[in-house]
């Protein structure tokens, strides 16, 4: 039997280096295909993350933005203003890197590149899909609950064990669930995993039943 190291030493040394290049390449790609400008920009950060082997720490580094955009809206309205100047945008990158902690050189680039092209009102929007192949690359599903009112506890915990068993939910994955609250649902629940979606909702039901009469008159 031939060993691995006795094929490796067989192979031409560049096919050696093509097949390293293609293993590197590989490791970094995205787990998953995102769609959208937000989706590009997340993809090419995970990737030039993966590369500098800093994925936990960009995800970390994301989180801490997210927190300080949700608590200043007065930035989020500066993040979303088209009219910034050069000079304005490269204030305001600087300003976020110096405010929050960890900030890894993928992430300052990344701001950078964002306010460069004037895309920085999509900050919160890549944070989120940054998240979702986080998730993918961690062998998580993510699961959203959405209730007319709070869920507690209890109940989150029965819905998470039902859909753990479900088909939805494929071998050796993770469920990570999230309780989102929509007052216009009006009542019932809206679950979502993957890509997937039942909706059990109220409104969903009189949307319904408002179709089915108006297709009988």
């Amino acid at each position: 039997m031939i060993s691995a190291r006795t094929f490796a030493r067989a192979l031409p040394a560049t096919r050696r280096s093509a097949l390293r290049a293609y293993a590197t390449a590989a490791s970094t790609a995205p787990p998953v295909q995102l769609f959208g400008v937000d989706g590009t920009y997340a993809s090419a950060l995970y990737t030039a993350s993966a590369k500098e082997s800093s994925l936990d720490a960009t995800s970390k580094g994301l989180a801490s933005l997210k927190a300080v955009i949700e608590k200043d809206s007065t930035l989020t309205s500066v993040l979303e203003n088209p009219a910034l100047s050069a000079s304005d945008k490269k204030v305001v990158v600087e300003s976020l890197t110096k405010s929050v902690s960890g900030i890894t050189p993928a992430v300052s680039n990344f701001l950078t590149i964002l306010a460069e092209n004037n895309r920085l009102g999509l900050l919160s929007d890549v944070i989120g899909k940054f998240d979702t192949l986080m998730s993918a690359y961690k062998g998580e599903i993510e699961a959203t609950i959405t209730s007319a009112a709070p869920l507690d506890n209890k109940t989150i915990n029965r819905i998470e064990a039902a859909i753990s068993k479900s088909e939805f939910v494929g071998a050796g994955k993770k469920l990570k669930v999230s309780n989102k609250v929509n007052p216009e649902i009006l009542g019932g629940l809206i679950v979502e995993v993957g890509d997937r979606t039942v909706d059990l909702s109220v409104s969903s039901k009189i949307s319904k039943l408002n179709t089915l009469i108006s297709q009988a008159i």
